[in-house]
């Protein structure tokens, strides 16, 4: 009796004292998640998968993002940081649609800053178009190749009847990001995941471009789709501390990225990159993307050219069935339009041949296949060097590099909506009616 009676004093001690401590570490994880809170800190998840295009935004997100500028970001119920659209175009309206990557999408910056937004504002004070409004809906996505901007424009812009399709074109890793083998490399070597390949790539079959969306059996892909993931997720949306610890996993390098790291020139302090967890993951390919701006010799870099132009033009012929118009948007890297031109001259003894070589490319292209292309490079180049301001950069990431900052998506949209409302827009709209 005497050691029965011991044996619940025990059981009756060890279960207070765990009871003390859970409930301990309760608080204690009560006080971080407020503490939290009261300091702003969040590190919301703004992608998920996406069957046809591998990552997409996350409908109805929401929340603040600091790692390079600073914005509060929504997301629309189809997944893109823009405001609400109805799929039938109001009368007397022109819809522009925007396709592009993270530049184009811009959560850097507040909405009304970025380059849809100014087009917008700019093209409503178009003398021409005084009589009609004007909506320019931005369908840009962090990550995204011209690949996977095709597929969005078939699977989601064409519903709302745009009539007109701007491709914003990112020459330092679009031609990349269009190329299996081109990721594949860089993948083994940076401490990039795999996820920059779950994503759906154009492949020749019987002389034509065809989607190959095996990515889907990646396992990668599965984790991102199953049930429990999607559940975690929205655990996560309503604790910081879940947060917290995401960011810490993709701040902190595995061992054996440890030698990886060092030698990564980014513009962010994330160190293990991948398109659903860093803004800009591509900028870690700094080498390589010097190749942008040098004739394509290499024969690697000449079949991710030739993809990239193939993938232009199956979007031109897209525009051309559905009777809208098209363009394509040369946006600019940061080492182009450095205001220091002494930054660009260190670069060309390493190699680089022509800082224009993009766009002279893309510009042939259009002209043989009868598009518009519109140029950024060389007017910001001379706008940062005459100004001597930064057009990519932010005061919490390296200066001069990166996105553009505010001022630089004020420059580009002002170009784009000059040259709509002069030379592509007024004649080709007009000619339509």
């Amino acid at each position: 009796m005497v050691t029965s009676s011991l044996s619940l004093k025990r059981w009756v001690a060890v279960t207070l004292t765990l009871a003390l401590l859970l409930g301990g570490i309760v608080l204690g994880l009560a006080v971080v998640e407020i503490g939290l809170r009261i300091a702003g800190v969040e590190y919301k998840t703004f992608y998920t998968f996406d069957r046809q295009r591998g990552w997409a935004g996350r409908p109805y997100a929401a929340g603040w993002v600091h790692d390079e500028g600073e914005a509060y970001i929504q997301y629309n119920s189809q997944g893109f940081r823009d405001r609400e659209y109805s799929p039938v175009k109001p009368e007397n309206t022109i819809r522009i649609a925007l396709l592009g990557d993270s530049f184009t999408e811009a959560r850097q910056v507040p909405q009304p800053l970025g380059i849809a937004a100014v087009i917008e504002r700019e093209l409503k004070n178009c003398p021409t178009l005084a009589s009609r409004d004007v909506e320019v809906m931005n369908f840009g996505v962090n990550g995204y190749g011209t690949d996977q901007e095709l597929i969005a424009l078939q699977e989601k812009v064409w519903k709302y009847s745009p009539d007109f399709v701007l491709l914003n074109f990112y020459p330092g890793n679009d031609v990349i990001n269009n190329s299996r083998t081109l990721t594949e490399k860089m993948v083994s070597q940076t401490a990039m995941d795999n996820s920059a390949l779950m994503k759906p790539y154009f492949v020749k079959r019987d002389g034509d471009l065809v989607v190959d969306d095996s990515f889907v059996n990646m396992d990668i892909y599965r984790s991102q789709k199953s049930w429990w993931h999607q559940a975690y997720l929205q655990v996560q949306d309503r604790l910081r501390i879940l947060q917290l610890l995401k960011q810490a996993k993709y701040a902190l390098p595995l061992p054996h990225q440890d030698n990886k790291k060092q030698d990564l020139q980014l513009g962010t302090k994330s160190a293990t990159l991948s398109p659903l967890t860093d803004p800009e993951w591509q900028n870690v390919w700094k080498q390589s993307e010097w190749l942008i701006y040098n004739t394509a010799t290499d024969p690697e870099w000449q079949q991710a050219w030739q993809q990239t132009e193939e993938l232009i033009r199956l979007t031109h012929n897209e525009a051309i069935a559905k009777e809208a118009n098209f363009a394509v948007v040369m946006l600019t890297t940061a080492l182009q339009v450095n205001p220091d031109s002494s930054v660009r001259h260190h670069q060309e003894i390493s190699g680089v041949t022509d800082w224009f070589y993009p766009e002279k490319r893309i510009a042939a292209l259009g002209e043989r296949e009868g598009f518009t292309t519109i140029n950024l490079g060389q007017s910001f180049q001379a706008y940062a060097e005459q100004n001597n301001v930064c057009l990519h950069g932010f005061d919490n990431t390296f200066r001069c590099d990166g996105h553009w900052n505010a001022l630089g998506h004020q420059l580009a949209g002002e170009i784009v909506a000059k040259t709509l409302c002069k030379q592509f827009v007024i004649r080709n709209y007009k000619s339509k009616n």
